[in-house]
């Protein structure tokens, strides 16, 4: 339980922010030793959140101003105000992400998945919603299943080291995988037609074709594999920071404001409803 101080202190800071918009904050005091989570955030009035570039429409950086953006930058600074505090987007990367997690250089991660071994390193909340995998494919190359693409003669690319590149190795581990050090790059093979497709999401599927629309195609094999979209903090003792961020995502998700924060999302790259595979759920 918060204490009257954390407690008061975070209201404060809550109408603080309403009253000043986005001054920066004092700076804060000393770190008690093991601070939990949500005691930190309030004592230094800031939230401090992973992103990651080129990663459209969850987020993405404009190079020349510095501006994040992407519906999970928009989530994560409706969070920060509803807790009174800034929010401070830090770039991260796929390979250092769990070290940052663990070691608590990032407060949070919008849109991490699920699985066994991330939960080792990395404390899920209940899920944002549900993300579904695709192919972006060459013309003239569309599996109609999973089990189609998990066969030797397809050639798929991945990006060395994203999440992308291990649902490759999960879904269609009998494939001829070639890693890129880029998601640019791997995206060029499947124009040029040195690999089949390139897997990743609907979401970031739709983004990078209407970018680029000749680097091929949208398919989507059956059964649709989707998988939950979660946001992932740092363990700590008392899991309180845990326990506001479920209660964040409950109301937004009850209330269909996730969606719109998605939907919003993809509308700056000229998607709407009708793009969407029409029996993709959220």
């Amino acid at each position: 339980m918060l204490s009257r101080r954390e407690f008061g202190g975070g209201l404060a800071a809550a109408a603080a922010v309403r009253r000043r918009g986005s001054e920066r904050p004092a700076t804060p005091p000393p770190a008690p030793a093991n601070e939990p989570n949500l005691a930190r955030i309030l004592r230094t009035k800031r939230l401090r959140v992973g992103g990651l570039l080129g990663e459209e429409p969850y987020s993405y950086k404009n190079s020349t101003t510095g501006q994040w953006s992407g519906f999970f930058v928009a989530m994560a600074g409706d969070l920060a105000a509803a807790l009174g505090v800034e929010l401070v987007v830090l770039e991260l990367n796929w390979v250092d992400m769990a070290t940052d997690l663990h070691t608590g250089k990032i407060d949070l991660v919008f849109g991490l998945s699920p699985t066994a071994q991330r939960a080792m390193f990395a404390d899920f909340s209940t899920a944002l919603f549900h993300d579904t995998y695709a192919i972006l494919a060459r013309k003239g190359f569309a599996p109609k299943s999973w089990a189609d693409l998990n066969v030797p003669e397809s050639l798929v690319a991945v990006d060395i080291g994203s999440a992308r590149e291990e649902a490759v190795r999960r879904f269609a581990g009998n494939a001829a995988i070639t890693g890129f050090k880029t998601r640019d790059e791997a995206l060029f093979a499947v124009q040029s037609g040195r690999v089949d497709c390139f897997v990743a999401t609907v979401f970031f599927a739709l983004a990078a074709l209407k970018k680029n629309p000749q680097i091929g195609e949208l398919v989507v094999p059956a059964p649709h594999l989707r998988i939950a979209v979660c946001p992932a903090m740092p363990y700590d003792d008392d899991r309180r920071f845990r326990g506001v961020v479920d209660a964040w995502t409950e109301d937004n998700r009850g209330i269909g404001q996730i969606r719109r924060w998605i939907m919003a999302g993809l509308s700056g790259f000229e998607i709407g409803e009708g793009d969407l595979p029409p029996d993709l759920a959220l």
